[in-house]
């Protein structure tokens, strides 16, 4: 299960989404996620998902590889599932025994939530699979700058979320580790109730912690060995420029979004 989670984790590819600049793919997926939760027509989500597919297409991305990221959310969605199939009263009654009542308007506010929370979670993980962490870094504080007007620290702002960003899948293999050096000491992660099997993570947890420290701390040192200062005088070898794909890029996903919000008040 650890090993699925895509967020975070980076694909390298030569793509155009590869090459668009990383402030119009943090913007569009913003947009994107926005949209996701005003549409409440078929016909959108329809629309949305054939640009999601399209958009996997032409980065190249595997689809297998997309689809495997929403593994750890399928207890969220079965469990939203439920609670939208049987405690929604309102609607036609479809089904009804004992305590039991599904209706009509329960089972499509079930399957709307099952379509936004895939189509969120792939669309995070298009941003980071296509953009480096070194990119997104950049980007979060190229769109954050004008804010340091203001005295907010734009530059550690985004390198503290690039990091985090960074660090999932290290502290997901970390976890892995730790998981099979327990079961190999006699550990049991998959029988018991619900509680027990909370109870059985306490000894992973430990570990990981003091691990996630020690990794911070090292990281800390290393960026002090090389004359961290933060933002001052701080250089980049690789320029953000909006280019003509961008715009190409930023024109198409707009319409769409448009179109999407304005066939949802029609």
């Amino acid at each position: 299960m650890l090993k699925d989670i895509t967020l975070g984790q980076y694909f390298p590819g030569e793509s155009i989404i590869h090459r668009a600049d990383p402030r119009v793919k943090i913007i569009l997926t913003i947009a994107y996620m926005v949209v996701i939760f005003i549409a409440d027509t078929y016909f959108g989500f329809l629309m949305l998902s054939l640009f999601t597919l399209l958009t996997l297409v032409i980065s190249g991305i595997p689809f297998k590889y997309t689809i495997k990221g929403l593994k750890p959310i399928l207890f969220i969605m079965i469990f939203a599932t439920v609670i939208n199939v049987f405690f929604v009263k309102e609607g036609k009654t479809i089904f009804e025994y004992g305590f039991i009542h599904i209706t009509s308007v329960g089972v499509e506010r079930a399957v709307k939530m099952a379509i936004r929370l895939t189509l969120l979670i792939i669309t995070a993980s298009m941003l980071t699979l296509t953009t480096t962490p070194i990119l997104l870094t950049d980007a979060i504080e190229s769109l954050m700058k004008p804010l340091s007007k203001l005295g907010v620290p734009a530059h550690e702002i985004a390198m503290m979320m690039t990091i985090a960003l960074r660090f999932i899948p290290t502290l997901l293999e970390e976890t892995d580790k730790i998981m099979k050096a327990q079961a190999a000491r006699g550990a049991d992660f998959d029988t018991g109730n619900l509680v027990q099997r909370a109870k059985s993570f306490i000894p992973v947890l430990v570990p990981l912690f003091i691990s996630a420290f020690r990794r911070a701390d090292e990281l800390a040192t290393a960026m002090e060995a090389r004359c961290y200062r933060g933002s001052e005088g701080r250089t980049r070898m690789r320029q953000l420029k909006f280019g003509k794909v961008d715009a190409v890029i930023a024109a198409f996903t707009l319409t769409l979004l448009g179109l999407v919000i304005y066939l949802q008040f029609m």
